[in-house]
């Protein structure tokens, strides 16, 4: 068949799927509408199949398009790579703003009983996909073109500091490193430069976000964003509710011994420090313990060390990655995003990370947490159809990301895979465990911080946000505001524009992996605290995850998920027992 036949064919099927959106006859060609002949009842299952046919080829191809635009631009920084894939972004939300597509799902999702479950099941998805995307061409072609801007903004910013521009990693080992207040402040106030150069375009982007959502029906922009992800915003601000107050105490007494840690390290009284003493410029991470630091397992590793030794780990459980590294881009180079990702290229076999490596215990996490995102990628069902080849939520491919992350400070992981001086390990466990409470702790706080403040911002981005931000971290993280700071220290955080309304999924994931603890545990027949869950040489835990989690991919929504998988509703009791002390 001919490139020209093929393509015709293709816009026939495409005009028929589009067809009669309202009705509930269908008419064979020369029928007739008088009364009295005969009328065909609507094979809805049919109909569903051929627009799902036509539909999810032409979201494949341009979702190609996207992903390796995506993956270009991030690898390089050039303008030319983002402006393609902020023209491969607005195609993709171009086709799903198509109104006789959006209202034809919702038609075919009326008689979703009839339609067999899968594809009932992708059109869900699909639903969601549109219904987001009702919007005027130029409406979405101005938020791409915003979100793409900033975006780039923090691509190829640099620190500047001293006369010279220093890359995010440099910045913040010189700030572990510095031992005077005044030069960490420095540093700190560096790292948050960028947040004065997006801040407008941040405010301006959240005002157009806003108007975009109320066309559609929405309260503001989180609550859209909320609600397309599947998510009942009651229950998100239930759940983060009840974590701030199961949270409170635990985390003021630990924070109350970290402090004195801190100031005894830095020679400053305990009740003086502030935000720029803790090391991670926003506190979402703990800083080393007096009594061990991660990092010494690490340093004296070459950073290519890292991978070698997460490969092993993969390979030894069952789930091997070195595919995926092979096609993987893993350390600094200019230009390139200073993050770090996973992304499915096809929905198939092609699946990358981007990483920035070097030998500490973070980027061993990072190195871990990312590959674990790749490898629930490559154990999807690829007979799954194609919209539901992905995972069952963002947040269940959070969990994975994270429960492999955490082996990094695991004293059985740090001794069989980071070749950790047993004996060393052995005397500083109780160290290494409590450090770990530490981060889990420390990194709810923040996603309280995260969540309220971006529910706050779309609810009215007029507000003095800089003042705002500063009550939060004040009262979730309890730390100390700095004297007369009005900057934009909030818009420094990338996720904003980059990661819009996603970091409560963060946190729903740490929820999920302590609960995924729990069921590896009861099948390992680990009695002890879940945190040293031994995973060494575990095939049984690979294959575990690989069926029940990897494998159904997006098939159900991921309540009926989650109890399908570990046999009871996601809740918090086993974070909650995780860290309490």
């Amino acid at each position: 068949m001919s490139k020209n036949i093929a393509r015709s064919v293709v816009i026939a099927v495409l005009a028929l799927a589009l067809a009669g959106c309202g009705g509930t006859t269908a008419q064979e060609p020369g029928q007739s509408n008088l009364p009295g002949a005969e009328v065909k009842p609507v094979d809805y299952n049919a109909e569903a199949k051929l627009f799902l046919d036509v539909y999810l080829t032409e979201l494949a191809t341009m979702e190609k398009a996207f992903t390796t635009s995506w993956w270009n631009a991030q690898n390089s920084g050039k303008k030319e790579e983002f402006e393609a894939y902020a023209a491969a972004d607005l195609a993709l939300k171009k086709m799903h703003s198509d109104a006789a597509r959006y209202q034809k799902v919702a038609t075919l999702l009326d008689h979703k009983a009839e339609i067999e479950p899968q594809a009932a099941r992708a059109l869900e998805v699909a639903y969601l996909s549109f219904k987001g995307n009702q919007l005027p061409a130029d409406v979405l072609e101005d938020i791409v073109k915003r979100s793409n801007e900033i975006e780039q903004v923090f691509n190829v910013y640099r620190v500047k500091l001293g006369g010279k521009e220093l890359s995010n990693n440099d910045a913040l080992e010189m700030l572990a490193k510095e031992k005077k207040s005044d030069k960490r402040q420095e540093i700190w106030e560096g790292l948050k430069q960028v947040g004065e150069e997006v801040a407008p375009k941040l405010v301006e982007l959240a005002r157009v976000r806003n108007k975009a959502a109320a066309t559609l029906g929405y309260a503001n922009y989180w609550d859209m964003q909320i609600r397309l992800q599947e998510h009942d915003p009651a229950q998100i601000l239930a759940i983060f509710a009840e974590l701030e107050q199961t949270t409170n105490a635990p985390f003021q007494a630990m924070k109350d011994e970290l402090d004195g840690e801190i100031a005894k390290k830095l020679k400053v009284k305990a009740e003086g420090l502030m935000p720029w003493h803790y090391d991670n410029p926003f506190f979402q991470a703990a800083p080393p313990s007096a009594a061990v630091d991660l990092s010494d397992f690490y340093k004296d590793k070459p950073k290519k060390e890292i991978m070698k030794i997460t490969e092993r780990f993969y390979s030894d459980i069952g789930l091997p990655c070195d595919d995926i590294v092979a096609r993987s881009d893993l350390y600094e180079r200019e230009g390139k995003s200073q993050h770090a990702f996973c992304i499915s290229i096809d929905r198939g076999d092609d699946i990358r990370t981007l990483l920035n490596i070097k030998p500490d215990v973070d980027w061993m996490e990072t190195s871990l947490h990312e590959e674990g995102h790749a490898i629930y990628y490559k154990g999807i069902d690829k007979g799954l159809t194609y919209n539901l080849r992905e995972a069952a939520h963002t947040f269940t491919t959070e969990a994975i990301a994270m429960l492999f992350g955490a082996l990094a400070g695991n004293p059985s992981w740090m001794i069989a895979y980071a070749q950790a001086d047993e004996k060393k390990v052995k005397k500083v466990e109780g160290a290494i465990l409590e450090q770990r409470r530490r981060e889990q702790l420390i990194f709810a706080r923040w996603t309280l911080v995260m969540l309220n403040f971006e529910k706050a911002l779309y609810e009215n981005p007029e507000q003095d946000l800089d003042t705002l931000w500063w009550d939060m971290v004040e009262r979730y993280q309890m730390l100390h505001r700095p004297a007369n700071r009005d900057k934009a220290d909030w818009a420094s955080k990338p996720h904003f524009s980059v990661a819009p309304v996603y970091y409560h999924n963060y946190m729903l994931g740490e929820l999920f992996a302590a609960q995924l603890r729990g069921a590896l545990a009861k099948m390992a027949g680990h009695t002890g605290p879940t945190n040293e869950l031994s995973f060494n040489g575990r095939k049984d835990f690979g294959a575990f995850l690989n069926e029940k989690v990897f494998k159904p991919g997006m098939s159900q929504p991921w309540p009926q998920f989650v109890e399908a998988a570990v046999g009871e509703p996601l809740t918090a009791k086993y974070f909650a027992q995780e860290t309490s002390k």
